[in-house]
């Protein structure tokens, strides 16, 4: 069953709004914005890149954490739900009993495309993070079969694509060696 959109939703409210339904929303200029549930593929590939990230932070001994479904705060009456994002354990500390919504940029912001979230992804993610001036956003794409990594440079972000048998270059993990084709071969069941 579909309801009108509640409207008129201050941050605050946002941190501890529950319909009971169970259901995730993001804050859009004070508007809730049902996310619809992830594929079993869109799990999957952020599943892989979480323990990736998650396996990478404990090799170097990172102070740093990686987490799935956290909200990040883009605005004045704006957050958004990432797939995943790499903090660190002072950001985690701030929130310890409180709702995981980040209101300082996260070291990396990653999203797994599906087809309602492309505009979404693609655009105004990419405008948000980059105003909050997050450094390094990936926007992980299984429709495309391509990864683009997107690094802040003086307030804008600079693209390069990733794809097929490439490994992923990056900023925040540099010794990250993790080919494209293996995030979407994640992705699959068999």
């Amino acid at each position: 069953m579909l309801t009108t959109p509640i409207t008129n939703v201050t941050f605050e409210e946002y941190l501890t709004y529950d319909d009971g339904n169970g259901f995730h929303y993001e804050l859009v200029d004070g508007r809730l914005e049902l996310m619809n549930p992830p594929t079993i593929e869109h799990f999957l590939i952020a599943k892989f890149l979480e323990q990736a990230l998650d396996a990478e932070i404990k090799r170097l001994s990172l102070p740093w954490l990686c987490f799935r479904e956290s909200g990040v705060r883009t605005g004045r009456n704006k957050s958004r739900l990432t797939d995943l994002c790499v903090v660190t354990l002072e950001q985690a500390r701030e929130l310890i009993n409180l709702s995981a919504v980040f209101q300082s940029p996260p070291l990396l912001i990653i999203e797994v495309v599906s087809p309602e979230s492309v505009k979404r992804d693609y655009r105004y993610k990419r405008s948000e993070y980059a105003a909050l001036e997050v450094p390094e956003y990936w926007i992980v794409d299984p429709i495309e079969n391509k990864i683009s990594l997107l690094l802040l440079e003086e307030g804008l972000y600079e693209e390069t694509v990733f794809t097929a048998n490439q490994k992923i270059v990056s900023r925040t993990f540099p010794e990250l060696a993790i080919a494209v084709e293996w995030v979407f071969d994640a992705g699959n069941l068999g």
